[in-house]
Order: C-alpha cells, then structure tokens, then sequence
C-alpha cells in the first residue's frame, strides 16, 4: 500500500447545475428541458422532470452543511439564465432570483466552500430557441452575453471561478447530430458545426467581458475530454481516431487554450461544404480572449475505427462519414450507464493538456460512477454501501496523481455529484451522488462514498495497492 498524496491546496469537491438540482420554483421562463418535460413528459424516465429535481432552491443551507461534512472546499453549480432574467432583450432581473444566487453564495461561504460558478448548462431559454433558432443564431450569442453582464455585475465580486459554458460539445452532439437532447434533431450535421461555432464566439466573447470589468477572479469553460483510441495503427482507423479528436475534444479545446479552431477539422468541413459562417472579427475575438483555466469532464472513453459505410452518411452531410465507435472486447463496463470503465484516460488526458496546451492550470471538473436501483446496497439503516463507486473514484485518482508527479498542472478535483441529482430525461435512473435523496420525503442522508471523500480531503490522500490499480 503507498499513500497517494495531493497537493496542499487542492480542490476537493463536486458538480451539480442549475436545472439538475433547484427545481422550477418561482421561475417566470422555461429552458429547453423545461419545455420538452411539460410537452413531452413520456420521454423521461418514469416520467419524472425537472420541477422539483433535488429542491436544492430550499434546501441549499442543508446541502452545504453536508457537502461541509463530505469534505468539500470547492463546489461547482450554476445561474440559470431562465431564471435570473424577466426580459432576454432588456436583461431585466428577477429579484427573487437575485436574492436566491445571493443566499447561495452567502451559504458556501458560511460553510468554508468556494464556489465555481457556470453560465450554461444545457439549459437555453426555449424562447430563444423559437424565436432566433438558439445556438445556431449570433443574436442570441449576443444576448448570451448581456446575460453574462447581469451575472458579473450582480456576484462577480462574490464569486472567484466562473466558467463560460460546461460539456459545449454536447450542445451540437445530442441536439443536432443524434436526437437524444432536445430539440432531438438528428442528421442535421451543417447546422450542428454552426452551433459549434456560435458557442466558441460566444464564451470568447464573455471572456473579454469579464476580463474588461476588472473583477478578482478568473474565467474558464468546462469541456468533456473523451480520448479517441483508435482500433488498430493502421491508417484509416489512425484517420478515424484524428478526426474523431479534432471534431468532438479540439473544435473546443483548441479556441479555449490558443484561440483557434483546429485547422485539419477546418479543411474537411470547408471540402464538404459544411464550414460555419464567421467573420475575420470574430476570429479575432476567438484568438484574443482564452481561458485562465480549464474544467475537464472524464467518464468514459471512445473507441473508434474506420467507417466501414461512409456513403450512409454524406447526404445530408454527417460526421459519422469519417469514424464508427466499436466495442473493445476486454473493456470493463458499468452495466447501468452502458460506459466503459477505464481510469488509464484520466492519465492520458492530463499528459496531453501537459504536453500539447501549454500545461495550463485545469481541474477535474467532473468524474462519477452512476448506478441504477442503487437501494441494492442499501443496509438495514437506510444506509448506502457504495464501495463501487470509491473503488472507482480511487482507481482514477491513481492515474491522475501519476501525471501530477510527472508535471501536469491539476489543481483540484470534482466528482459528479455532490448529492442525487436530475438527469436530463435520465431523470433519477442513475444516482451518483455522495449524498443520498429520497424523491419522497427530500430527506438526505451522506452514503459510504461521502464519509470516505471527508477522509480523503482531510488527509489530502489515500492509501491504495498500486499494482492492483493497474
């Protein structure tokens, strides 16, 4: 056994968002997950939304006091731009709304907890998405960005860490290329690298925002970095593997770190005739304003090779020309999640944002094990023994202090999440959280995984069987 130390000052704590966690109370708007719950509720797992979610809108003094006692120093969640805003043309606020990300705030400090504050999470107003076709129209990049104004001026002196966008690629990806996000389009592949695009402009465009006010804090984005492992070395699953990289980690990474899009991504785009429209000002915007730091989403990684029918897929033009994700026979599963589990990528992960962007100052921003029907390990007490999900959190705490001894520039890690939260149309299939909520009664109760995260971050480490982990 060897003791896994980290450093003196790192980041322990977990992720949530808005509309995963407050519920709809007293907003006056509806997002997009609003709007596709109340018209088709069917879709969502056992028909449960996002209304009441985990009712962190009351409950947020008692969540705090228990993330307190889980260990946290750091907690992620973010603003609803539904919530805090009554009129998206004039950016006039709700105070009540106001009030309620003021108590938050206040409440984190209360309890010793820094608080990273994200600007979207999936959650586009629906009206702008009726209205202006959401993130395929600069309107509401610009609109996006008065709402980023609201926010710096009413908490950007109360909050230190602030991030533009989380998992951005998710947007396009579930929106417009495979239909399992709403507006659940699918083979709309032109418009999703335009999406792709609007999102890049605006969180430079935010950047610059912040940054011109002054404030004492600083800025990043939140990208969910999946490493393309090919099949084999040979040249087309090694083109597949590229492609794949450039589309789902770089067309994000690279504008947020060096404030361009990734050439090689750029020159296929531009031969099928799907390259977004942009302007030389905009570019200029994108290359002048990047991130102080980066959040790295880990669950899972893809394996891809060659695209054994591209003709299937070029009209109406998709990405899917260019790779296929195939199933690697030895891989270990979570069966719940139907996600491989392979802690190695957390290592390789790191190495690469060490080694290609500049070592820049980053965090795991999110990392977790969802289980289904987790009342399966539920003791006589109501307890849950969740030895699973700290033999996972272990394993990939391993590989990411590995690379933090070889020189990779990680501050801090986030699990996802800090209590059972909504899930898109998941809803509660899987929990993940360290702390256990009962839909019924919103009783809260901190699983086995909670105690041992408040052992974990007292200790700054662990004892772990390093060969066992490898």
């Amino acid at each position: 056994m060897e003791f896994i130390s980290f450093p003196k000052d790192f980041w322990w704590g977990a992720a949530t968002s808005g509309p995963q966690s407050e519920g709809a109370f007293d907003k006056k708007h509806e997002n997009v997950m609003d709007h596709w719950f109340h018209t088709k509720p069917e879709d969502f797992f056992q028909g449960v939304g996002p209304d009441v979610a985990s009712d962190f809108y009351h409950h947020y003094k008692e969540d705090f006091k228990l993330m307190k006692q889980c260990g946290f120093n750091s907690f992620r969640t973010s603003i609803q731009w539904s919530r805090l805003i009554l009129d998206f043309e004039t950016f006039e606020v709700d105070e009540k709304a106001v009030e309620f990300y003021r108590n938050v705030i206040q409440e984190a400090k209360n309890n010793g907890i820094e608080l990273v504050m994200n600007l979207h999470h999936f959650d586009m107003p629906v009206e702008l998405l009726e209205k202006y076709g959401g993130w395929e129209s600069k309107k509401v990049v610009d609109l996006f960005v008065g709402f980023a104004k609201r926010c710096f001026e009413l908490f950007g002196k109360d909050i230190r860490y602030w991030t533009t966008f989380n998992e951005p690629m998710v947007i396009p990806e579930a929106g417009y290329l495979y239909g399992f996000h709403y507006p659940n389009y699918k083979g709309k592949g032109k418009e999703a690298m335009q999406v792709i695009y609007n999102i890049n402009l605006a969180s430079a465009k935010v950047i610059e925002l912040y940054h011109s006010m002054n404030l004492e804090g600083k800025i990043g984005i939140i990208l969910n970095l999946t490493p393309a492992y090919p099949r084999s070395q040979s040249k087309e699953d090694l083109a597949a593997s590229e492609f794949t990289d450039d589309l789902f980690n770089r067309s994000f990474l690279d504008p947020a770190v060096y404030g361009k899009l990734p050439e090689r991504l750029i020159k296929v785009l531009e031969k099928d005739g799907v390259l977004w429209e942009y302007t030389d000002e905009e570019l200029e915007v994108i290359s002048k304003n990047t991130v102080d730091f980066l959040g790295v989403n880990y669950y899972h990684p893809k394996r891809v090779k060659a695209q054994d029918h591209p003709e299937n897929f070029k009209t109406p033009w998709q990405p899917d020309q260019y790779f296929e994700e195939w199933f690697w026979p030895e891989c270990r599963m979570n069966p719940y999640r139907g996600w491989e589990i392979y802690p190695k990528a957390i290592y390789d992960i790191a190495k690469n944002v060490q080694d290609n962007y500049g070592n820049i100052p980053w965090f795991i921003s999110e990392n977790g094990m969802g289980v289904e029907v987790e009342e399966k390990y539920w003791d006589e007490d109501g307890n849950v023994q969740d030895d699973y999900r700290i033999d996972f959190y272990e394993e990939h705490l391993a590989w990411l202090n590995k690379a933090m001894k070889e020189g990779s520039n990680c501050f801090g890690f986030h699990a996802w999440t800090a209590f059972d939260c909504w899930s898109w149309n998941n809803a509660y299939k899987n929990r993940y959280g360290f702390i256990k909520v009962d839909l019924e009664t919103q009783e809260r109760t901190i699983k086995k995984s909670g105690h041992w995260y408040n052992e974990l971050s007292k200790q700054n480490g662990f004892y772990y069987d390093l060969k066992e982990g490898e």
